[in-house]
């Protein structure tokens, strides 16, 4: 006689096919309260000014591409939209190679005092940047000669990156097994050859992911370049503010030129959301 099936039941009968229905509220409220204002200033672009003041909260009527026609037309935009660009990839490239460097020692040797140095990675997670600015300033401005430089900006930008960067690739590149490290030495492969022949191919998942995780902050940051940047070498957050400044009657239009301004990190962000999901179980199983 064949047995009930038990799949998806647990021993009181109870099936996993579907959730609480509180866990379905909650994460409503969390998707409302998250996608609501990114959506309210979306649709407030199509706006007209006079339609935002009679109706706040109404959806546009018509729908209007003047807005978002002016500032794409605008050069001052694309100039902002350049400087967030590359400060965020010079970020991005100084907070993965020299990650991925400090990762290595830190997750392959063995050697004294190897985890009191990893937590000093560890406590860096905890120090705002806040703390440090006023030395920060100091020291690109005045000891490097750097203001208003995209580099002066990148190289603090990935001072700070680097604690997360270390945190996440050391377990990932400690999960790999020491018998390949073993095979490569049999085969005369030196440490720092089997460090770029076969251990950066082998954790390109995990430099993706703190790879868009340092672009995303970077292209967001800004309370380092509002104090290092200036004039035309502003990035595209301070471009937000300034815009804000110089239109505020303009209402909607100060809608367009925030939702232009986010579109780029939100896209580069969701096409990598999986490459940063199986970077960050990796990084876990390690």
């Amino acid at each position: 006689m064949r047995a009930p099936s038990t799949h998806g039941r647990t021993g009181k009968g109870r099936s996993f096919g579907g959730g609480s229905p509180l866990v379905y509220a909650i994460s409503l409220v969390v998707v409302a309260l998250t996608l609501g204002p990114v959506l309210y200033g979306v649709l407030g672009g199509f706006r007209t000014n006079a339609q935002i003041a009679d109706n706040p909260a109404g959806l546009p009527g018509p729908w209007v591409l003047d807005n978002y026609v002016s500032v794409l037309t605008g050069a001052s935009f694309w100039q902002y939209a350049l400087n967030s660009t590359i400060v965020a990839v010079l970020t991005t490239a100084i907070t993965v190679v020299f990650g991925v460097m400090a990762a290595y020692p830190l997750a392959r040797y063995e050697f004294k005092g190897r985890e009191g140095l990893f937590m000093v990675f560890v406590v860096g997670l905890l120090f705002p940047a806040t703390v440090a600015i006023v030395p920060l300033f100091i020291l690109i401005t005045q000891n490097l000669q750097l203001g208003n430089t995209w580099i002066g900006v990148a190289l603090p930008q990935a001072a700070f990156a680097l604690p997360v960067t270390v945190v996440i690739l050391r377990p990932f590149l400690a999960a790999l097994p020491k018998e390949l490290e073993e095979a490569a030495q049999l085969d005369g492969t030196s440490r720092i050859g089997f460090f770029w022949r076969i251990l950066l191919p082998l954790s390109g998942p995990g430099m993706v992911t703190v790879g868009v995780l340092a672009f995303v902050g970077s292209w967001n940051a800004y309370l380092l370049p509002l104090l290092l940047l200036q004039s035309d070498m502003r990035t595209l957050p301070l471009g937000v503010a300034d815009y804000s400044s110089e239109y505020a009657s303009d209402t909607a239009g100060v809608f367009a030129f925030t939702t232009l301004a986010m579109i780029p990190a939100l896209v580069f962000f969701l096409a990598m959301q999986k490459r940063i999901v199986g970077g960050l179980t990796g990084a876990v199983k390690g």
